[in-house]
């Protein structure tokens, strides 16, 4: 697939920028200094909650819009006021608005024509921090995940923070983004290790309160008291290995799933996954949406002292997939600002920002970095050529620019971090690598020593790209 860089940013030369330091990067007037050194971190991270919104969410539709550019690039959408002095964000927006003065906005994140357009490579390179190899270019969308993948950074972070005493280090939910055998490659523990992989539990788009794991019910209907009726475990342990039994890759998940009776017959552990606990009016301000209930549950989770929780915006819905001429969640290839506007920007920004404001107020945002991602941005030229063209007011898939967010954790909010040029398709300045962003999360959470060892005994790091960026202080 041929780069989406223009002539005048060579690949040589945004790898040159990458690795030579931080000097000459540009930030949103009055909100950061340039060439900032990296403020020692005040203390590690708690916790990290990853919302990552699947399809490739538009970075100049809600996070850098350009109301100056031509209306072809710039759109429907105007920024508005914030919180946070000179930090504007979509109108679509306007409860993470009121938060802004916790967010840092990272623009110009890119991968640097190593990525092919196609979501499991951007999967990949956002949730690893590694470039995608050779083989997502021979096999695209249908390229499986491996287990000589490199490993999610939630996994190494699980992997390096002391074990916790009743839950597990690692929690996807509600979903595995992408039906198996193709699901998204990125998600797991790759080479580290299988014991490593994050422990999954699924939501319900029809009973949003409702959470399994993933054979196992989360909520009233399986109660710490009935699983101490050994006869209804030995039951629901032989129903999940003969269920195990029929599909060979998900043998490998028994130790998950022997996690999850302990978690189930511990009363100490188990609340921890019963939303029915939370005030009505707490359940409300998040939306009572199979996503607003899944940043609730990463709250709760938090409060457990989970070190990392993913949440992945679940996309499966036909509404939005017929709207947006796509596979459905971000995937905007066709009417992107309907969908935007109409479905998928109010349910975010009621359950984003809700996460925010519930964080801060019991006081565990300090603790707990926050970092919205995905695997792509949108194409700034309005109309998608793979759909109905200019018709459809669409935006394709765009892997030469995205913006990331990131609040709490000790990064300082209310600021901009980088800068895209006048239409948004590319960085500014010092383009920002994945790796960056994922070392930044290390660094967050306090972890800085990413040495490994291979199964022959042989040294290597799980990261030896990138650096952090100096968004804390």
């Amino acid at each position: 697939m041929s780069s989406v860089f223009p002539t005048r940013f060579s690949r040589r030369a945004f790898l040159a920028a990458s690795t030579g330091g931080l000097a000459g990067l540009s930030f949103a007037p009055g909100l950061a200094g340039a060439a900032a050194p990296l403020a020692p971190r005040r203390k590690a991270a708690k916790s990290t909650i990853l919302f990552f919104l699947c399809g490739g969410s538009s970075h100049i539709d809600l996070w850098d819009l350009k109301p100056d550019a031509p209306q072809e690039y710039r759109g429907e959408f105007a920024p508005i006021p914030t919180s946070a002095p000179g930090l504007r964000l979509s109108e679509h927006l306007p409860l993470t608005a009121k938060q802004a003065h916790h967010l840092a906005l990272v623009h110009g994140v890119t991968d640097f024509g190593r990525a092919t357009g196609d979501h499991h490579a951007g999967y990949y390179y956002n949730l690893t921090g590694h470039a995608p190899d050779e083989t997502f270019r021979q096999q695209g969308n249908d390229r499986r995940p491996y287990a000589t993948d490199w490993p999610h950074m939630g996994c190494v972070v699980g992997s390096r923070k002391p074990a916790h005493e009743k839950l597990p280090q690692v929690i996807t939910l509600p979903f595995k983004p992408s039906r198996a055998p193709y699901t998204r490659p990125g998600q797991f523990a790759g080479r580290i290790g299988m014991e490593h992989d994050p422990f999954f539990i699924a939501g319900s788009r029809e009973h949003p309160l409702r959470f399994t794991a993933p054979t196992l019910t989360l909520d009233a209907g399986l109660s710490a008291a009935r699983m101490g009726d050994r006869r209804t475990l030995l039951g629901a342990l032989n129903a999940a290995r003969r269920d195990l039994d029929q599909n060979a890759a998900a043998r490998h998940y028994t130790q998950q799933q022997q996690k999850a009776f302990t978690l189930l017959s511990s009363s100490a552990s188990s609340g921890a996954f019963d939303i029915s606990q939370e005030k009505p009016s707490t359940i409300e301000r998040y939306g009572k949406t199979i996503n607003g209930m899944g940043l609730l549950m990463a709250r709760r989770l938090v409060e457990a002292g989970v070190p990392y929780i993913t949440v992945f915006w679940a996309e499966d819905d036909e509404v939005v997939a017929n709207k947006c001429l796509s596979g459905g969640g971000w995937d905007t290839h066709g009417n992107n600002f309907g969908c935007l506007k109409d479905l998928l920007l109010p349910e975010f920004d009621r359950a984003y920002s809700a996460l925010l404001e519930d964080l801060a107020e019991r006081g565990l945002l300090s603790d707990t970095l926050v970092l919205v991602s995905s695997e792509m941005g949108r194409k700034p030229k309005i109309g998608d050529p793979r759909t109905r063209g200019m018709g459809s007011a669409g935006r394709d898939h765009w892997t030469a620019c995205m913006s990331v967010v990131m609040a709490g954790g000790g990064v300082r909010g209310g600021q901009i971090y980088g800068r895209t040029d006048a239409h948004a398709e590319y960085p500014a300045d010092n383009p920002i690598d994945p790796a960056d962003v994922v070392k930044t999360v290390y660094h967050a959470m306090g972890i800085e020593d990413l040495n490994a060892v291979d199964l022959q005994g042989r040294p290597y790091s799980l990261l030896d790209q990138g650096r952090p960026l100096p968004l804390f202080g």
